[in-house]
């Protein structure tokens, strides 16, 4: 009959858990959709890699939701049960208020475990997929990112503005800046212009203008009437090269050693961004895929202190909105002690257990507590 109560908690937990985790991670990841094609249509990509790109993030949405969302579930469950009398129920069938902690505390572990695998293997992975997106394609849908009588630099080296720009996307004073060198650059002026394909290759092709080629021992100037300005060779500002949120695990782990001088081995050394100036952004990484899961089972515990006031207790309705507040203060503290994460192996350290020490201390309350009050030393016998 136990088994029974505890499988239907965990069904109705589910379910809403689920439900409330992709709801709100499709919200939070439609907003960054709409954010990202601005960025990479005016960037020049075409559609498919906007869509691969988006969808490549979502994972990462999931995990930076599952804490917030886990919480608001539990919070709900424990919430629904008191008010429906179910908890009740439960302790007048025999289920222990220690044994209904554990049941949640394990299962919180799972979604521990689950956590880890998200943030150490599937997101570093989809990241590095959704940057080599960018690192391998094109640019060549030029003609999105003009627009009239606004400055665009996500070229490269290249400057360009244009006052007017018709349906078919043909300009009209044309002012472009293109760096040769750091010492070296090009200012192009011209009436008119349009965006034309040669031989796949993109051109933009100017009429009755003038060129100035500038540099430190002179300036050169050209009229033209028509001139084809080859747009082929063209490089985004966009970041392309792989962040150290896209390592691999492993790789971070084996740096972190390697720059600790705990092991040597060259080839470790040749992984992007090891370098002795990018430790503390390879230690912070290594806690958010590691450590930052640890706090589940803090929010777990937390919504079940809950089931210590019934809702007949007139400090019940003050009781479960300051529980509410410290969940969400919970999950911004963890979130704060990223930051916190530094060059020192000792001051991590301790930063480190502090998820580990909270864990104990509660559950070590939540026992006294309940032995003190209801006096349930034969009960714990069969505890573990």
């Amino acid at each position: 009959m136990k088994k029974i109560i505890f499988q239907n908690i965990l069904n109705e937990f589910l379910k809403f858990f689920l439900l409330s985790l992709l709801s709100l991670s499709v919200i939070f990841w439609i907003f960054q959709a709409v954010n990202y094609m601005d960025i990479i249509i005016d960037d020049g990509r075409d559609y498919l890699v906007y869509l691969k790109f988006t969808i490549l993030g979502f994972p990462r949405i999931v995990s930076k939701v599952m804490p917030f969302s886990l919480f608001l579930s539990m919070y709900y469950l424990i919430q629904k049960y008191e008010i429906e009398n179910e908890l009740v129920i439960f302790w007048n069938f025999g289920v222990h208020k220690i044994k209904f902690i554990n049941f949640f505390l394990r299962f919180s572990i799972v979604l521990v475990v689950m956590q880890v695998l998200l943030t150490s293997l599937i997101i570093p992975k989809t990241q590095d997929v959704a940057r080599s997106q960018l690192r391998f394609s094109s640019i060549n849908f030029l003609d999105n990112f003009v627009k009239p009588k606004q400055f665009n630099d996500s070229v490269k080296d290249f400057t360009i503005y244009s006052e007017q720009k018709d349906v078919n996307n043909k300009l009209k004073n044309i002012y472009i800046k293109k760096n040769i060198s750091p010492d070296e650059f090009e200012i192009i002026y011209s009436k008119n212009g349009q965006f034309i394909n040669i031989n796949n290759n993109q051109y933009l092709e100017l009429e009755n203008g003038e060129s100035l080629n500038i540099s430190k021992s002179n300036i050169r100037n050209l009229n033209f009437k028509k001139f084809q300005f080859n747009l082929s060779n063209l490089e985004s500002n966009t970041v392309t090269y792989k962040k150290t949120q896209e390592n691999l695990s492993t790789d971070l782990i084996k740096c972190s050693l390697a720059l600790n001088n705990l092991i040597i081995d060259d080839k470790i050394i040749k992984i992007e961004n090891c370098k002795k100036s990018n430790l503390v952004n390879i230690y912070k990484e290594l806690y958010k895929r590691f450590i930052l899961p640890l706090y589940i089972p803090i929010l777990i515990l937390i919504t079940l202190t809950l089931i210590f006031i019934p809702k007949e207790d007139r400090r019940y309705n003050k009781f479960k909105l300051s529980i509410f507040f410290i969940g969400i203060l919970t999950i911004i503290f963890s979130e704060t002690t990223l930051r916190l994460i530094n060059i020192s192996l000792i001051k991590n350290f301790f930063i480190i257990i502090i998820p580990i020490i909270i864990i104990l201390t509660m559950y070590s309350l939540f026992i006294y507590f309940l032995k003190f009050r209801f006096n349930l030393k034969d009960r714990y016998e069969n505890l573990y």
